[in-house]
C-alpha cells in the first residue's frame, strides 16, 4: 500500500475492563477514532447474531453512513456470505489459543496463515478508510482479541501499538455474574479462569514487542484519569492535552463504535470514578472462587490475594462505575423490531456456539 502506515491503537485483555470508556475518551480527540470492536463486526454487525449490533451512534451499524461505506469498500465485501467466511476464520485462528501460532508469523518464524492475511486485510481496510474519513492520527480499536493483536504486528502496512488493560478479576466477576443484555452469565471461577487467560496472553504479545506495548490498570484510570489518560497518549504518540478535566469528568460526543458496552451510546458529561462494588456486592464464598484462578497474577497486577471487605462509611454496593451511570438511568440499547435474541439469531446464522465471550478461547 501506498503511504505511510496507519497508526492504530489495539486494546487487548479480558472483558468488562474499561475500553470502552477509554476508547471514547480518546475519541474525543482531533483526528482520532475509536471504531469498537472491530473483531465482531461481522458476527454482530453484519449478520445481527450478536448482541450490541447498533452503530455507537445509534443507528444500525449496516445502516450507519459510515460503516455502509466501510462494509462496501472491504476487499471481499460486506455481504452475508463475506461474514459467515471470516466467523470460519476467526474461529479456525484468531481464538487466544492460537496466540503463539500467530506471534510466530509476526516475528517470521514460520509462514503466515493464508486466512489469517485474508482476515487483517479487511481489517486493514477498514483502518485504512477510517483513517482517510477523521482517524488520520489515530484508529483505536478495543477488540481485546490476543491472537488478532498479535497477528497485527506482523503487518507492514499497519503501525500498530497493544494497549493491555487489566481490571481487578473480582470486578470482573460481578459484571459476569448475572445475566445481561449484551452479556452471557457465568460463575466467577470460569470468570476469573479467562481473565488468567487473556492475561497471560496478552503477556506473550508485550514480551515480543515490548517497545509497542503498555499495560494500565483500570483502577489507576478510574482514580487518576487524567495521569493514565496522559500516559496513553505518549504512548500512542500523541501529545494532545488530556480531555478530562481535574475532577475526572470528560464530555462524551457521538462516536461510531462496533458492539461493546452499552454505556458507549451515552453523551455528555460522565464522571470517571472508581467502581468497589464487588466487595459487598459478592459473596465471601465468590470472591474466594473469583481470586483462585487469578492467583498467578494478582501480585504481579497489584491485586491483594485476600481482599477485606470495606469499613463503615467506606465505598458501598451503590457505588458507581468508573464512567459509568448508575444502573437505572444506563441507556439501554433499543432492539431491532423484530429482532430476534442472541441465541436465536445464532441458531438462525448458523454461527456455532459457545457464543462470545467463550468463543474467543
Amino acid at each position: 500500500m501506498s503511504g505511510p502506515p496507519v497508526r492504530v491503537l489495539y486494546i487487548t485483555g479480558w472483558m468488562r475492563s474499561g475500553s470502552t470508556l477509554l476508547g471514547n475518551v480518546l475519541n474525543e480527540l482531533p483526528g482520532v477514532r475509536h471504531i469498537g470492536e472491530l473483531h465482531f463486526l461481522w458476527k454482530n454487525g453484519v449478520l445481527g447474531a450478536g448482541t450490541n449490533s447498533s452503530c455507537g451512534c445509534g443507528q444500525p451499524l449496516t445502516g450507519c453512513p459510515l460503516w455502509s461505506e466501510a462494509l462496501a469498500a472491504l476487499p471481499a465485501g460486506g455481504t452475508e456470505a463475506t461474514a459467515h467466511r471470516m466467523l470460519a476464520l476467526q474461529r479456525k485462528l484468531m481464538r487466544t489459543r492460537h496466540t503463539g501460532a500467530r506471534l510466530a508469523e509476526a516475528r517470521g518464524a514460520r509462514p503466515v496463515d493464508a486466512g489469517v492475511t485474508e482476515l487483517l486485510d479487511q481489517s486493514a481496510a477498514v483502518y485504512r478508510g477510517t483513517a482517510a474519513h477523521g482517524a488520520d492520527r489515530l484508529v483505536v480499536d478495543g477488540s481485546k482479541c490476543p491472537a488478532e493483536a498479535a497477528a497485527l504486528l506482523g503487518r507492514g502496512d499497519l503501525d500498530v501499538k497493544v494497549l493491555h488493560i487489566v481490571r481487578d478479576p473480582r470486578a470482573t466477576a460481578l459484571s459476569y455474574r448475572s445475566a445481561k443484555e449484551y452479556i452471557d452469565p457465568m460463575s466467577p471461577a470460569r470468570s476469573s479462569g479467562y481473565w488468567t487467560a487473556f492475561n497471560l496472553a496478552s503477556e506473550r504479545v508485550g514480551r515480543q514487542a515490548p517497545d509497542r506495548y503498555l499495560r494500565i490498570r483500570h483502577e489507576d484510570l478510574s482514580t487518576r484519569p487524567r495521569e493514565t489518560v496522559a500516559e496513553v497518549l505518549r504512548f500512542a504518540g500523541l501529545d494532545d492535552e488530556v480531555p478530562v478535566d481535574t475532577a475526572g469528568r470528560v464530555t462524551l460526543g457521538v462516536n461510531h463504535t462496533v458492539t461493546g458496552n452499552p454505556d458507549r451510546l451515552r453523551r455528555g458529561v460522565t464522571a470517571i470514578r472508581p467502581d468497589e462494588r464487588w466487595r459487598t456486592a459478592l459473596s465471601t464464598a465468590d470472591i474466594a472462587a473469583a481470586t483462585a484462578p487469578a492467583l498467578p497474577l494478582l501480585a504481579r497486577y497489584g491485586y491483594p490475594t485476600a481482599p477485606g471487605r470495606p469499613s463503615a462509611g467506606g465505598p458501598s454496593s451503590g457505588t458507581p462505575s468508573s464512567g459509568t451511570p448508575s444502573r437505572a438511568t444506563r441507556p439501554a440499547e433499543a432492539p431491532r423490531a423484530g429482532a430476534p435474541s442472541s441465541r436465536t439469531a445464532a441458531r438462525e446464522t448458523g454461527v456455532v456456539r459457545p457464543l462470545w465471550p467463550g468463543e474467543l478461547w
